[in-house]
């Protein structure tokens, strides 16, 4: 890696609370419990933290770019106030009709996160909540984190199925994973 120390998260259900009727405003934008302090956390010991999210809401016009806009706004801001910032956020406005490259699973998001900031993922560490998440890392050798929040609390207290990457870690949440990557690098210093 080109010395930059990047982590990939996902949105809904990592991040902020999921919804089965999708988050469509910044009012439904409610973040996880310790999620933006695990953030911040990382950004202070040199991580730079990007999102890659799936957002078909956009393609079945449940609300439009505007609109996710303002919730990534109030996203930033809440950051902001516990002393946290997401570098940058990519997102697939797509249905899973429609096929793309970009919808985890795929790697697209990810290979764009490479692109932009001129990274191999080999080493870089993408957390989510569903085995999507871990399934689009492992394609471009990114190191697969499950949290057990969102989608993820299927899982809890349960063996994950076949379906998911053997080299996927578990971690209870966001906060969870933070101690992890930053006990894991202390431990490599």
């Amino acid at each position: 890696m080109s010395g930059i120390k990047l982590v990939v998260l996902d949105r809904d259900g990592t991040i902020n609370q999921d919804s089965a009727e999708y988050v469509k405003s910044p009012e439904e934008w409610q973040p996880l419990p310790g999620a933006l302090e695990a953030i911040a956390r990382l950004n202070h010991a040199g991580w730079h933290v990007v999102v890659a999210s799936n957002q078909s809401g956009l393609g079945r016009g449940l609300f439009d770019v505007s609109t996710l806009n303002a919730m990534h706004t109030k996203m930033h801001a809440l950051l902001a106030a516990v002393g946290g910032r997401i570098d940058a956020v990519f997102y697939c406005p797509h249905t899973s009709d429609d096929a793309c490259h970009c919808r985890k699973p795929e790697p697209g998001l990810l290979e764009q996160i490479s692109e932009r900031y001129a990274v191999e993922l080999r080493d870089v560490h993408m957390v989510g909540d569903s085995a999507r998440d871990v399934l689009a890392a492992v394609a471009v050798g990114c190191q697969p984190h499950l949290v057990l929040t969102g989608k993820g609390e299927t899982y809890r207290g349960r063996e994950l199925p076949d379906s998911f990457p053997k080299a996927t870690r578990v971690h209870a949440d966001l906060a969870a994973f933070a101690e992890f990557l930053l006990t894991h690098e202390a431990a490599r210093v």
